[in-house]
């Protein structure tokens, strides 16, 4: 080689890069190849007839048989199932890898994750059964914007959607399986506040007036104690979240209140049973407080104890937690038995912060008493007028301009 020319030696050199280049990437195929085939879940055979086997998955019948003439044409066959999986996967496998691995890398909680698969459900159908690749920007744009009429959406289940469609496609672009740009699709949304369904807010069912909240003690006062009895009660004067009055804790009670650093919750596990656990957080940062009992309600404290004076949870029966989905269907059989419109806890916690607000509790009290980040959600989301059309009426009865026809 030493007496050729440089342009030989050069032309030389190359054509040996380009065989090893060749050769690398034949190998890096080859590998590929195998570890597809190694992560194939079933078995590849030879049959009596001479045939090769194996089966591939199959949606509607669990598994499909395949067949071919020679070891490598059935192992082919399988190579070219898996890589179309890999490199141009459905839009519900790209949902559920998202899901997955958001949940793997605890950026998400359990619950958070069943959520995310109820949307996915709800929404994606037919339009889940695509192939990644062959979806367009504006397909995308358009499936969005036909859901909102199509399921009636509010904005806030129409945000969440959003929130699902976003993440899979972000890590879909990071896959670099799709190259169009995501932030522009929900840029160019042809959404208003008027495409959405109205909130109708019905006052009766959002907090117990005046009335109504008097009626429900009085009947649990007077009633056999209960755990179930007593943690409604003590809902009504803390305005604790039932997730957090069920994962209450002997040790949390100071004496004055309970020290709130947990709630409860929900998730189904593989077999689609749901899972009641317990997040040692609660709801919201500004959850972590303290839920102030009134001195002439430590009473219900104390017969809680005396009903559970060896439990580590404050509600527990026979060593087990009780659930708040036993306390959710109390208050509604108490709702029904006083033939009150039906309510749930969450109503409970309305009713105690338009309480403090109707006595002119400061705002700085109300925010930390309630776990919010300022006072504007407090009155905004939860301060309600509690007073009856009885009330109301007597009220504009004061008026002097509306006493008409009185002599």
């Amino acid at each position: 080689m030493t007496d050729m020319n440089p342009n030989a030696v050069l032309h030389y050199a190359l054509e040996n890069e380009i065989i090893n280049l060749a050769y690398i990437q034949e190998q890096v195929e080859q590998m590929q190849k195998n570890e597809i085939l190694s992560h194939h879940p079933y078995k590849i055979w030879e049959g009596k007839d001479g045939k090769w086997y194996t089966y591939l998955p199959d949606k509607e019948r669990g598994r499909a048989l395949k067949k071919r003439s020679t070891e490598q044409g059935i192992k082919q066959v399988v190579i070219d199932y898996w890589k179309d999986k890999l490199d141009n996967p459905t839009v519900e496998e790209v949902f559920t890898e998202w899901n997955d691995r958001k949940l793997e890398l605890k950026k998400i909680s359990e619950a958070t994750h069943l959520r995310n698969i109820q949307i996915y459900k709800r929404h994606f159908g037919e339009f889940g059964k695509r192939k990644i690749k062959c979806i367009t920007p504006e397909e995308v744009e358009e499936f969005l914007e036909e859901q909102i009429p199509e399921h009636n959406l509010k904005a806030k289940a129409f945000s969440n959607l959003k929130t699902v469609t976003r993440g899979m496609l972000k890590r879909t672009k990071k896959r670099k399986l799709i190259s169009f740009n995501v932030t522009e699709i929900f840029n160019d949304l042809d959404v208003s506040d008027k495409d959405f369904a109205p909130t109708i807010i019905n006052m009766e069912e959002e907090v117990f007036d005046e009335s109504e909240m008097p009626e429900v003690i009085e009947w649990l006062e007077s009633q056999k104690k209960t755990l179930l009895n007593l943690g409604i009660l003590l809902m009504f004067v803390t305005g604790v979240r039932i997730g957090e009055l069920s994962t209450f804790e002997w040790e949390d009670w100071d004496g004055c209140a309970f020290h709130i650093h947990r709630t409860e919750t929900r998730y189904q596990d593989a077999s689609g049973k749901f899972i009641y656990d317990i997040k040692e957080y609660p709801k919201t940062p500004a959850g972590v407080r303290s839920a102030v009992v009134p001195p002439h309600c430590k009473w219900i404290v104390k017969e809680i104890r005396k009903l559970n004076p060896f439990g580590t949870f404050v509600f527990e029966r026979d060593g087990t937690r009780i659930k708040t989905y036993s306390f959710r269907r109390k208050l509604y059989r108490i709702c029904k038995k006083l033939e009150i419109t039906q309510k749930s806890p969450h109503k409970v916690r309305k009713t105690y912060a338009s309480i403090l607000l109707d006595n002119q509790i400061p705002d700085k009290n109300i925010i930390e008493l309630m776990g919010h980040t300022d006072i504007t959600c407090t009155k905004e989301f939860y301060s309600r007028d509690r007073r009856s059309n009885e009330k109301k009426a007597e009220l504009l009865d004061t008026i002097p301009e509306f006493r008409i026809g009185i002599m």
